[in-house]
């Protein structure tokens, strides 16, 4: 059965700029015995994958079109930021400096399930979007119209 993720995490990354994965996250980010993958979100924070997970998506992305400004950058982005890494004996995964300048993560931060992959935000960036679109109104996005909770 594959790993679902969700849940919320406050983390905060240590002086090296290590993160601890939380501990009840480990087990299923790893489960294939094989290291994680960490890329840049367009939307300004690190996504993170379990390597099978992530090569479908990469091979999806190799695919985009080289002559497309749009698809250019979102390749650039995608496979251009991406890191494999392997949690050491804590649990903690290094955050490659480009990474944490993309995401401007310096000290605490927002480690957010999304179903196959995790996001992780710079606290003060999370709580500004967040903010942001709980205060924005309108008519909800294509495919939700008939979405209730």
């Amino acid at each position: 059965m594959e790993a679902e993720f969700h849940g919320a995490a406050v983390i905060t990354l240590d002086a090296k700029g290590r993160v601890a994965i939380p501990t009840r996250h480990r087990a299923a980010l790893l489960q294939s015995g094989k290291s994680l993958v960490l890329t840049a979100h367009p939307d300004g924070c690190v996504l993170i994958y379990p390597e099978t997970d992530w090569e479908p998506v990469r091979a999806k992305v190799a695919t985009f079109p080289s002559f497309d400004p749009t698809a250019s950058w979102w390749k650039r982005l995608l496979l251009g930021f991406e890191e494999h890494v392997s949690p050491d004996n804590s649990g903690r995964i290094l955050l490659p400096p480009a990474l944490r300048m993309h995401a401007k993560l310096e000290r605490d931060a927002m480690m957010v399930g999304q179903g196959h992959y995790f996001e992780l935000w710079d606290a003060g960036v999370w709580a500004a979007k967040l903010d942001r679109a709980l205060a924005a109104t309108g008519t909800p996005p294509a495919g939700m119209e008939d979405f209730s909770l």
